[in-house]
């Protein structure tokens, strides 16, 4: 009998093993997109988490058009995008969501031979679409009225992306219209501008400006822009020594649109998934906390909350 009963609990764990087991399931957001976004998108994700217990959030960077294919696509839940939302994106279903705002700048090494009177006179939006659309002057010292023959090594983005949209949208033009050296995302012109001390490229912000010091990334200039057209860098258009500088002159106006832009969160249709829902609602409401710190500016209240009208 007792021998029975051994075979008979031995029978049963093993019916046991065999049944299917409960698993902890866990709520995941899937997030890919703009470079431009993916600082402050990885800084909400960790913030979420740490109320949301259990949720997974992952967050991949390649450029605004990959995420814009992805959402559409239904690769992932969310898009990160740095420009303006297309009519045909729209009517494939792309349901957009401003989220914060930054820029795009102009950046060369710190070692350039004409630094000097680049800050003094920094370059009009006419040398930058001669630059970008004609690749012309072809030396600094045209660029910058002196005698310097160093040719000019110029960068753009080799990916489909917001920074480049910005940057050519500034000077009318699209990105496949840019000339330059094609470098895979935001990471990459800075790097290729760093090694390279006849380099100049354009990046977003909070590539550009080093997130610790906030000044801008040992290696590089931010070059700064005669918006008025007026040969000198005015004292109103000097706000460049830091990002908080910067970013105040964004707020203030003094920093025009573009290549200052908005930035949006994507979802294909209206947000169905509760968990996504919940993640966007937090976004435009506490999540605004954090988007100073970061290094971008909220959009305006007004604007969140009628978004949220949306959801």
């Amino acid at each position: 009998m007792k021998r029975i009963s051994i075979y008979l609990v031995t029978a049963l764990l093993g019916l046991a093993s065999c049944a299917p087991q409960a698993q902890d399931v866990k709520e995941a957001i899937t997030i890919s997109g703009a470079w431009a976004l993916y600082p402050l998108t990885v800084k909400w994700a960790e913030e979420y988490k740490k109320i949301r217990k259990g949720i997974k959030i992952n967050v991949m960077a390649g450029g605004a058009g990959k995420g814009m294919a992805d959402v559409l696509s239904g690769i992932v839940d969310i898009a990160a995008v740095s420009r303006e939302i297309y009519p045909d994106e729209k009517n494939r279903g792309a349901c957009h969501f401003p989220v914060a705002i930054d820029a795009v700048i102009p950046t060369a090494n710190s070692a350039n031979p004409v630094i000097s009177a680049l800050l003094k006179k920094g370059i009009k939006r006419e040398q930058i679409r001669s630059l970008w659309i004609t690749g012309n002057p072809k030396t600094w010292g045209g660029l910058a009225g002196t005698s310097d023959n160093t040719a000019i090594n110029l960068y753009t983005r080799s990916d489909s992306c917001g920074a480049a949209e910005t940057w050519a949208g500034f000077i009318l033009n699209k990105q496949e219209d840019l000339k330059g050296t094609g470098v895979y995302g935001d990471p990459g012109i800075v790097e290729a501008v760093k090694k390279d001390p006849s380099g100049m490229g354009y990046n977003n912000v909070n590539f550009a400006y080093d997130a610790s010091t906030k000044r801008p990334v040992a290696g590089i200039f931010v070059v700064p822009v005669d918006f008025n057209g007026n040969g000198i860098i005015d004292k109103n258009e000097n706000f460049y020594n830091s990002r908080d500088e910067l970013m105040s002159a964004i707020s203030s106006g003094k920093f025009p649109f573009p290549p200052a832009r908005r930035l949006y969160f994507v979802t294909k249709g209206k947000p169905a998934k509760k968990e996504l829902k919940e993640f966007i609602r937090w976004v435009l409401t506490h999540g605004r906390s954090f988007v100073d710190e970061t290094g971008y500016i909220n959009i305006p209240e007004k604007d969140s909350r009628n978004e949220l009208k949306r959801l």
